[in-house]
């Protein structure tokens, strides 16, 4: 079954923009940020 939310949280470096586990971006909050992202249809 698809889940009904329509955002998603991703984690992302702010220094090289790659993307991380949500989870490490919480624990550096200096240098990670994380964004929600919407869904498209």
């Amino acid at each position: 079954m698809a889940s009904s939310k329509k955002t998603f949280k991703v984690g992302r470096d702010a220094k090289t923009g790659k993307f991380i586990p949500v989870k490490e971006a919480e624990r550096r909050k200096s240098t990670a940020i994380v964004e929600t992202v919407k869904k498209k249809k």
